[in-house]
């Protein structure tokens, strides 16, 4: 799809292939370095919320440069890990180092997985985020996006029935303690209404510590494992092979995601910017 874009500061051609049918596109004619226009940021975040998912190539971001670009679009939130040379940063490092350092004993009475959303551990999670390759292996290291409205479409109508109105808790305190913060135990619905779309979602962090609230731990872990398998089904995926340059840009609100570690040792490095959502106190 050609999309033209003209305004009273630049005419901008951006052009937009569908990588898969609901989810995914990559997006190419746009010089994120430069300045953009209010119809080109526009029509940018309309295709986020059209494809879940959306990617660039070949970009030559700096740190600072790529937080200006995600400006465009809201607030920058400032995770509670970030730094930049020792002060708080809304540029959020996430590198293989400080993966593997992590203490990732399973929790026995949880299912566990990869497939996340950012900061969902919020009462108001973040609604965008930003992904900057900075340093990646020869091959390996692909991220996969789940659409999370068309995992919840495909579900059994039994089990549509089963999941309405029941949430799942998102904890996040460990990672947190470490940090120096603290913040309570969130739960959200396992089905949210996206605001902005009307789509319904299956939100489920799988990262942090995830439990049915009313269901015992045996029939939680069980309805969780049949979200998962949702999840996992490529019919509902995207999967993005990075170069450097490349540049992801997602709803954090209609995808879930999953960073394939498959490089063994190579110190892989990305740069994170969330976009603050704003808090709608009819949602929570």
């Amino acid at each position: 799809m050609s999309l033209a874009l003209k305004d009273r500061s630049e005419a901008v051609e951006l052009e937009i292939r569908r990588l898969q049918p609901t989810i995914g596109a990559e997006i190419s004619g746009i010089d994120l370095s430069r300045p953009i226009s209010d119809a080109t940021r526009d029509a940018i975040r309309a295709a986020v919320l059209e494809h879940k998912v959306v990617f660039f190539r070949d970009q030559a971001l700096t740190d600072d440069l790529q937080a200006a670009f995600a400006a465009r679009f809201g607030p920058l939130y400032t995770h509670p890990s970030a730094k930049r040379h020792d002060n708080i940063s809304p540029l959020h490092r996430i590198a293989a180092v400080d993966f593997a350092a992590r203490d990732l004993t399973p929790d026995p009475t949880s299912v566990e997985s990869g497939y996340h959303t950012d900061t969902s551990w919020r009462l108001v999670p973040a609604w965008g985020a930003i992904l900057r390759a900075v340093t990646l292996p020869e091959v390996g290291g692909d991220t996969i996006w789940v659409d999370a409205h068309l995992a919840y479409e495909n579900l059994p109508a039994a089990l549509k029935a089963r999941l309405d109105g029941l949430h799942v808790t998102h904890d996040f305190r460990k990672s947190l303690t470490a940090a120096g913060h603290d913040y309570p135990i969130v739960a959200h619905p396992i089905v949210r209404t996206h605001r902005e779309t009307g789509e319904k979602i299956l939100w489920v962090n799988f990262t942090q510590r995830p439990h049915v609230i009313g269901l015992d731990i045996a029939d939680s872990k069980a309805l969780l494992s049949e979200i998962l398998y949702h999840y996992k089904k490529p019919e509902n995926q995207v999967r993005f092979s990075w170069k450097p340059g490349s540049v992801a840009f997602w709803d954090n609100r209609a995808a879930v995601h999953y960073a394939v570690r498959n490089y063994g040792d190579f110190p892989r490095l990305m740069q994170r910017v969330l976009i603050a959502d704003e808090p709608l106190y009819a949602d929570l």
